[in-house]
């Protein structure tokens, strides 16, 4: 009987044992805590909200938030972040940090003796399970409060403590652990509540951001009062003030020096991406003051908006990328570096050296600077200049210079619309993408769209002899093969025309923005209804291109070629070249330099380069017996209206000749007006009209058709 009663009890302890062991296994089953990383994994796995942009020596220029879920900045090494912060979290969120193994159970102990007197409990979770829970969201989910989530914390923390540092521990906390709002981690912390870097914070601070840990989202009077229950202060007066001014709006926001905000804009993509661009910090900054003090002269109600580029001319390299300066603009997020405007006259120089390099024009060749009307499919084009005055016959080296809109139209009808936009798309301007006809004779006055970068790029290739290479904005990017897109001989013939202040003093005067106390080729530019101004030029060694314009495109108001963009130019060139004037470009072979007279007085005599083997020492206009005879006025295609208010007599057309008209004679609708060069006044009725040059012969060598309604 006893022996059957022991081994009852015997089987009664054993089911005691598997009982309580299956239960252990149960419990250790149900706190499995989550797989836990590593220091390393964390680290690598870790993400800043922000990206960077530096300049080509590693200097900070701006930086850029790319991922909105939560503002992170870089990691912060505990060696970088300011020791009374440090000591200052552990003493308030876990005095016995460095000697517990991950869970302090003498806070347990003491949260549960408060739970069972009905006082409020404190907190007893250590600085490990709080990152256990940063690691494994769902530790820290809303409702996970039940004593299994604080197990598998416990455990999680344990794991940590195993294969961790407490530095690391730290650390990994501070960089992690939520402060304010979106602030993710210490230096984002410390940047948007106070403007500092983490190793800048003062004891103050660190008291602050320790009373936020528990409670981010509370008042400043609550994190005044934690911040001075913590410190042990007596007197929280300074702290209050401290609280109020870190949570108040007029908190600094960035430490970056924010150089290059489009630039970053265009680059920056990646979460935590660093981009080194090309771009100078010294040059950046320079152009970008140059720029605002222009604008801020010129004033708001005047123009708004402007940018500046700055190249290397020998490497491609982007030493300057302002897009706009802010100030008063109403679009200050538009890239004007990189946006398409009307080029106005900056195209003109490509024009000449399309001519010059086919052998049509030289720098001397005299071209009509008179008034012209051209038929086209959409009705007359009969350009203007700027100042809407005609100078005359001038030399084509005056007509660049000057920048006169008539010698270009008629220098591109020796090259031919559809050529010309072709060498413009040659020379990097990819914003033609329309044929020819789409732009028509305008394009010789810069009727397409190009972007600042395009303007610096195609002018670079002309200060290298006609050599096209891509820019270079990062670091990175690769050098590209060159390509020729005029000839040297082309290419020096523009420069010099486009450098020579005599020349340029037809329109801009002897003493304009465009003069420098060393060589450099420039030339200005307004487009249609003064929307956009720029001033584009180049040294020996460097290229700059300035735009200013209204981005929203309403016209600017009272400014000129030379008032806008040119003294921006002027300022960044003089800067780049303190220390080293530039220098005029070497002739290259194929290119010959010889005096040269203008007959009647067209020009003062000069020498002048000229392609090896044109060269003349007297130009003169040809006389009109040297041109075609044809008629002049009215124009084919044109349309009169007759106005009933006006007597019908003083509605006469007058019928113009030009050329070698002597012995022609006119003829309308078949009537006989009389001999060609006698100017007619002519009445015609309504209806369609025929208007016949006929020669000696009874041949008709031109004619005109208008109408009268």
């Amino acid at each position: 009987m006893s022996i059957r009663r022991h081994l009852s009890r015997i089987n009664i302890a054993l089911a005691l044992v598997g009982i309580t062991a299956l239960a252990l296994l149960v419990l250790w089953l149900l706190t499995l805590p989550p797989t836990m990383p590593s220091y390393a994994a964390v680290r690598e796995a870790y993400r800043p909200s922000e990206a960077w942009l530096r300049d080509r020596e590693g200097r900070l220029l701006d930086s850029e938030r790319v991922d909105f879920h939560a503002r992170r900045l870089g990691w912060s090494e505990l060696e970088a972040i300011a020791p009374a912060l440090r000591e200052t979290v552990v003493a308030a969120e876990d005095r016995r940090f460095s000697d517990h193994a991950g869970v302090d159970w003498w806070a347990l102990g003491g949260a549960a003796r408060d739970r069972v007197s009905g006082k409020r409990p404190r907190g007893a979770s250590t600085l490990t399970m709080q990152l256990a829970a940063f690691l494994a969201p769902e530790l820290a989910r809303p409702g996970a409060r039940n004593w299994r989530d604080k197990l598998r914390q416990m455990r999680a923390a344990w794991v940590i403590e195993q294969h961790w540092s407490k530095d690391e521990i730290l650390e990994a906390y501070l960089n992690l652990s939520g402060f304010r709002g979106e602030a993710q981690g210490v230096a984002a912390a410390a940047l948007t509540l106070f403007g500092k870097t983490p190793a800048a914070l003062s004891p103050d601070d660190a008291l602050l951001l320790t009373a936020l840990l528990p409670a981010p989202q509370a008042s400043a009077a609550a994190v005044a009062r934690r911040a001075c229950a913590i410190g042990r202060r007596t007197d929280c007066m300074a702290i209050e003030a401290a609280a109020v001014a870190m949570l108040g709006p007029a908190r600094r926001l960035a430490l970056d020096p924010g150089l290059a905000p489009h630039l970053a804009a265009k680059l920056l993509r990646e979460p935590g991406a660093t981009v080194t661009t090309t771009v100078d910090l010294t040059t950046q900054r320079m152009a970008a003051l140059a720029l605002a003090r222009q604008l801020q002269g010129l004033g708001a109600s005047r123009v708004r908006d402007g940018a500046v580029v700055v190249v290397d001319n020998a490497t491609g390299d982007v030493l300057a990328y302002v897009g706009g300066v802010g100030g008063q603009s109403t679009a200050g997020a538009v890239d004007g570096a990189d946006a398409y405007r009307q080029a106005g006259s900056t195209l003109k120089p490509f024009l000449y050296a399309q001519a010059m390099e086919r052998g049509w024009l030289t720098p001397a060749s005299i071209i009509d600077d008179s008034p012209v009307q051209l038929d086209t499919a959409s009705g007359l084009y009969v350009p203007q200049n700027y100042d809407r005055s005609f100078k005359g016959l001038v030399s084509a080296r005056t007509a660049l210079a000057g920048s006169l809109n008539v010698p270009a139209v008629r220098t591109l009808l020796l090259t031919g619309v559809e050529p010309f936009r072709d060498r413009l798309w040659d020379a990097g301007y990819r914003g033609l993408t329309e044929d020819g006809d789409y732009y028509g004779f305008s394009l010789a006055l810069g009727s397409a769209e190009v972007t600042l970068l395009e303007q610096a790029n195609a002018f670079r290739m002309l200060a290298n002899g006609g050599q096209f290479t891509p820019l270079r904005i990062k670091m990175d990017d690769p050098r590209g093969k060159p390509r020729s897109v005029f000839t040297r001989q082309a290419a020096f013939l523009v420069a010099d025309m486009m450098a020579d202040p005599g020349a340029r003093a037809v329109t801009f005067g002897l003493d304009s923005a465009l003069k420098l106390p060393f060589w450099a080729a420039v030339k200005t530019g307004t487009s249609k209804a003064m929307r956009d101004n720029w001033c584009v030029g180049f040294s020996d060694r460097f290229t700059v291109a300035v735009w200013v314009g209204n981005l929203e495109g309403d016209p600017m108001r009272a400014v000129s070629g030379t008032s806008g963009a040119a003294p921006v130019w002027r300022e960044v060139m003089l800067a780049l070249h303190r220390d080293r004037p530039g220098k005029r470009p070497t002739p290259p072979p194929g290119v010959e330099h010889r005096p040269v007279a203008f007959a009647g007085g067209i020009e003062p005599a000069r020498a002048d380069w000229f392609l090896a083997g044109t060269g003349q020492t007297a130009l003169a206009a040809a006389p009109p017996e040297a041109r075609r005879p044809r008629i002049a006025d009215p124009v084919a295609g044109a349309v009169y209206a007759i106005d009933p208010d006006i007597p019908i007599d003083r509605q006469r057309i007058r019928v113009a000749t030009m050329g070698a008209v002597a012995g022609h004679r006119l003829q309308l609708d078949k009537r006989d007006l009389g001999p060609a060069d006698g100017q007619p006044l002519v009445l015609a009725g309504p209806g369609q009209h025929r208007l016949l040059l006929v020669d000696p012969a009874g041949k008709a060598v031109d004619r005109v058709l208008f109408s009268v309604r």
